[in-house]
């Protein structure tokens, strides 16, 4: 299948209207034929529903599109030669995704990578040892351009190709400070996709939309740190609900950020320590090629599926919403780096000794501050020190 242009701008206007989802936009092609005369029934339909749905004009769909392409980003069309297979066998697949840089990548097979912002030292060298050993191995390495694990992932397979999945539009970069980021990746070789309009700036629910797309790009995710209720448990729900593996890295049983991934191991999950135990799983799967796609008739509706969309029923087959986690709310992705260096150097350590050399280079902090820091944490019993160098923090019970 291969859009018109006309076309392309009607899928645009009905996937843009209020109300309408993934899922009530496959229905609704597959009820009228086209985006168009779906287009032309949602007066109707939306008045015997009791809801009103308003799809933004053609001239609106036109400027969006616009500014898509000064940007560099072009509209792809689930179904369409370039569309992602992986994704577009997933129940929930947006039917249009913004894609910046080079969409060829998006056909590799992937590797989704996602962890905690704040993540430790020792996390983001091991993340950074994964990354660059999926990329020598032929993966395209996923994630979602947060701080912390996501970071440092996309930085250790910029060129051997990495794909960055936003929360909001293409022209709203969250961190804003990732933009160099972007800029990186597209320039390697990468791709930058969103689902979102442009101009659209990620809110709470954004970002677990955002990761039932990284998951659904790639045939595994790692997990690398978590805590409990962390919005990379989510992404790895998604994972197990597509039919991909999901794989974790242990932590300490002292470090709260392990705990998320040690339940996963415990439930279930492929324990990783090394890059062979990701790809040992994943090679059969890379043979056998990308999870099969059918057409938007022959997909599975999806069934108990999480509604992040507010989608009208119009056939009586809404989505049941269920909550992500017992007594857990929908993760909203805040924060910042801490500007105090005590407090930026405790939160990258962790029980996990770790170089002096790698903390610095994980802080950005020189490595005069670094001692003089380390020493200070010494005195007050906050810190231990091992052989070669190494360091951990003391936890506080």
């Amino acid at each position: 299948m291969q859009l018109t242009d006309a076309q392309r701008l009607d899928w645009l206007r009905l996937i843009r209207t209020g109300g309408i989802g993934p899922r009530s936009f496959r229905g609704l092609i597959n009820r009228f034929g086209s985006a168009s005369a779906a287009l032309d029934a949602l007066p109707d339909l939306t008045k015997r529903a009791g809801k009103r749905a308003v799809p933004p004009t053609r001239a609106e769909a036109e400027r969006e599109m616009a500014a898509a392409a000064r940007l560099g980003a072009r509209f792809i069309a689930m179904g369409e030669a370039a569309y992602p297979k992986a994704l577009h066998a997933t129940e929930t697949a947006p039917p249009l995704i913004a894609v910046r840089g080079d969409a060829a990548v998006l056909l590799k097979a992937s590797v989704a990578m996602v962890g905690s912002r704040n993540a430790s030292t020792a996390g983001l060298a091991f993340t950074e040892r994964l990354a660059r050993g999926f990329g020598e191995a032929g993966l395209v390495v996923v994630s979602g351009l947060a701080r912390g694990i996501d970071a440092r992932a996309h930085k250790a397979a910029v060129t051997t190709g990495t794909v960055a999945v936003l929360a909001g539009g293409q022209d709203k970069i969250y961190p804003e400070t990732h933009a160099g980021l972007v800029d990186a990746i597209v320039d390697a070789g990468g791709a930058v996709v969103a689902e979102m309009p442009m101009g659209w700036v990620p809110r709470g629910r954004e970002f677990p939309r955002r990761n039932r797309i990284i998951s659904g790009l790639s045939l595994g995710t790692v997990v690398v740190e978590a805590a409990r209720r962390s919005g990379s448990l989510i992404t790895a729900r998604f994972a197990l609900e597509q039919g991909r593996e999901v794989f974790a890295v242990p932590g300490s049983p002292l470090d709260p950020r392990a705990e998320g991934t040690n339940d996963l191991i415990r439930q279930g999950a492929t324990l990783v320590s090394e890059v062979e135990h990701v790809l040992s799983v994943l090679e059969p799967l890379i043979a056998g090629g990308a999870p099969s796609a059918g057409g938007l008739d022959d997909r599975p509706e999806p069934s108990g599926t999480t509604d992040y969309w507010d989608e009208i029923d119009f056939d009586g087959t809404a989505p049941v919403a269920l909550s992500l986690f017992p007594g857990a709310d929908e993760p909203v992705e805040t924060g910042s780096e801490p500007e105090d260096d005590r407090t930026r150097l405790i939160a990258r350590l962790s029980p996990t000794p770790v170089a002096t050399d790698e903390l610095a280079r994980s802080t950005g902090l020189p490595v005069r501050v670094v001692q003089t820091t380390l020493l200070e944490l010494e005195l007050d019993g906050r810190i231990e020190r091992h052989g070669s160098g190494t360091v951990s923090l003391v936890s506080r019970a």
